[in-house]
């Protein structure tokens, strides 16, 4: 091809068509666009610093093929250079690009035509022998947030705050709660400050209106290659959140991206941006939205195999060629189904029994689920028991945003109180609300924050929010102070528990002819559950035989009953008679304060009465089967033993 200036001294060739974006081969750096036919095409490329484009390369018909123009340079300084496109005389840049130079500052809009440019990237980076940790779901305890909002706050005690840099530095935190699966919402270059849609609602904030849009969350179209540039601490995106991914591996945590694509995007730009953050970034698994993206194609993708990939849902039959079972289970439904039967149940809903069941139970073959009580969309799990309205107003839209439909219940006070009996009765169901989370056999989603009390004031769209609103605060109100050690304390238990992540779903039925099924449901009468529409409580025997015949290893755990009590009544309990001169004994209680009710591995205490419980209003007693001969067992009176068990529960401190 004819040099376009005389004094650009790099050689220059028709390129190689293998995909969209820049592609490097020994010393030539190829530039592949996708065009129309019928539009001119050049290449720009700026000096770094520069305004204006130093040279223009024409990608003429010569070089298309099909609808991509393809140009190569040689040995071309990639240090010194940023590139654009024109196309039909309007400047473009990249949508493939790599890392995109011109917001390296979070919050301020791009200055006109151009500003935005393309980085040519090293692909230099030393991995250690990283690769994908492939945990199994059974095992996988997510953390999920926001890379801005986990460390921006000033007291999250981080250096590099609101960064990647940041999120590395609360490693140790996540590794000491129990967390092996980390979920960031967008990381990818997008645009936070957006332009006035004349179309909205004027939006107020603070008195002024016809301010810029704040899209704190990152859903919306953007540059799906690059890293977001405001999100590093240093000049380098790409080293920094690789350097993440590895430091996350090397402490047993895995990284999942969230993307989301909007309407009418091509299938083929999809799998390009999976394939290269698979492949460049070592990820472990992405959270797609079903409504736009090809799911099913990601699924089939041979590369993706063992990728863990989450969605709304999934066209099974389709990507599993009927009943075919998948070797690695990689797929994971994420929705708001668990969030809204588990709140219903715990706020006392009426019927609510044979869905809460299900959703402790639901464990398919092919899939698995994310179980979580809270995420960005929505309140967090402290605004979940203190509101029963949304307080969206800051938001500037007469509080006409965010869902309607929270499921919630403010303990009979909205909002932020003093009352003593409020707050013990709000913490009492924070502790109901986690113990069905960390107790279901799906997968369990923190939401950050959420194990510090984290408050959004009841606002529940916090999309527009860059602020201590939306910030997780790193030190909680008093009352609170408890709930990290409890998350710590139940991650653990559920570790410890393999009864409650079973490899397989749960059957109802005794297929090991063992006398009792693998699960089973329980009231008044052992045996006999109540599902009548008036029912607000349930017993759950989950029998530890089955757990070596499901277990993905040599595992194997004891029997345990656990008693919901949801009704603002106590309610009695049969408890079925254990097999071998085993007892039960007390292993969790909510109704006791703070911590005081996860007891200590071995020092539980023997339940007074072997064949009912009375289980006191709005709390979840979980009972262990132990045998007598382990170690000395002596009965309590009911006033003795709740003691017992709080001394227990500091001890384990």
């Amino acid at each position: 091809m004819k040099t376009p200036d005389p004094s650009f001294r790099y050689p220059i060739k028709k390129g190689a068509y293998h995909r969209p974006g820049i592609e490097r081969q020994g010393a030539w750096i190829s530039f592949t666009v996708a065009v129309p036919a019928e539009k001119d095409c050049a290449l720009l490329l700026y000096k770094k610093g520069k305004k204006e484009a130093e040279i223009e390369i024409p990608m003429e018909h010569s070089t298309r093929y099909g609808d991509l123009r393809s140009v190569e340079i040689e040995n071309l300084p990639i240090e010194k250079y940023e590139y654009n496109y024109r196309i039909a005389g309007a400047i473009v840049t990249d949508p493939y690009a790599r890392r995109i130079a011109g917001r390296e500052t979070w919050g301020q809009a791009s200055a006109g035509e151009g500003a935005l440019r393309g980085c040519i990237i090293s692909d230099d980076f030393d991995w250690e022998g990283d690769e994908p940790l492939q945990i199994p779901y059974t095992d996988v305890i997510a953390y999920a947030t926001h890379v801005r909002g986990f460390t921006r706050h000033s007291t999250s005690g981080v250096r590099a705050k609101g960064t990647f840099a940041g999120v590395q530095e609360k490693i140790p935190y996540l590794k000491e709660l129990g967390i092996n699966q980390l979920e960031l919402m967008p990381v990818y270059e997008f645009a936070e400050v957006e332009a006035w849609d004349e179309k909205r609602p004027p939006i107020r904030r603070g008195g002024k209106a016809d301010e810029p849009l704040m899209n704190y969350w990152g859903y919306a179209d953007s540059y799906y290659f690059a890293p977001k540039a405001s999100y590093a601490s240093s000049k380098d995106p790409v080293r920094e959140l690789k350097t993440l991914v590895k430091e996350l591996h090397k402490n047993g945590i895995e990284l999942v991206l969230e993307f989301y694509f909007p309407k009418g995007i091509q299938t083929a730009r999809v799998l390009d941006c999976i394939r290269y953050w698979v492949l460049n970034y070592h990820i472990d698994g992405v959270h797609v939205n079903r409504d736009h993206t090809p799911v099913e194609a990601l699924a089939q993708e041979p590369l993706f195999s063992h990728t863990k990939i989450m969605s709304e849902g999934f066209g099974l039959d389709e990507i599993y060629d009927g009943r075919t079972v998948p070797a690695f289970r990689n797929l994971a439904e994420y929705n708001d189904g668990f969030l809204m039967d588990i709140r219903r149940f715990l706020k006392g809903d009426e019927g609510m029994i044979p869905a809460f069941i299900w959703r402790e139970r639901k464990n398919p073959e092919r899939h698995a689920v994310m179980n979580y009580l809270a995420g960005h969309n929505g309140f967090t799990l402290m605004d979940a028991v203190s509101y029963d309205e949304k307080h969206n107003e800051a938001n500037g839209e007469d509080n006409r945003d965010g869902t309607d439909y929270n499921y919630s219940w403010n303990c009979g006070e909205e909002g932020q109180s003093r009352k003593k009996k409020t707050l013990e009765l709000r913490s009492r169901q924070l502790r109901n609300a986690l113990v069905m989370l960390y107790l279901g056999q799906g997968v369990p989603v923190l939401y950050g924050g959420d194990e510090r009390g984290n408050s959004q004031s009841g606002n529940n769209n916090v999309y527009c929010q860059d602020n201590e609103l939306s910030w997780i605060k790193w030190k909680p109100g008093k009352a609170w102070e408890y709930l990290e050690e409890y998350v710590r304390q139940l991650i653990a238990f559920r570790k410890k528990h393999p009864v409650f992540r079973q490899a397989a779903e749960l059957r109802q039925t005794d297929y090991l002819s063992c006398g009792h099924p693998d699960v089973s449901y329980h009231g008044k009468r052992a045996w006999l559950g109540d599902f009548e529409n008036y029912s607000r409580s349930v017993g759950i025997l989950y029998a530890g035989e089955y757990v070596a015949a499901n277990s993905e290893g040599n595992e194997s755990d004891d029997s345990f009953y656990a008693a919901y009590n949801m009704h603002w009544i106590p309610h009695e309990f049969a408890l079925p008679k254990l097999p071998g001169g085993q007892v039960w004994t007390v292993a969790l209680d909510t109704g006791a304060e703070g911590t005081d009710g996860i007891c200590a591995d071995g020092s539980e205490e023997v339940l007074p009465d072997q064949r009912t419980v009375t289980v006191p209003e709005r709390t979840i007693l979980v009972l262990r089967g132990r045998s007598k001969g382990n170690r000395k067992m002596v009965a309590k009176k009911p006033e003795e033993a709740k003691e017992q068990t709080k001394q227990a529960g500091a001890e384990a401190e």
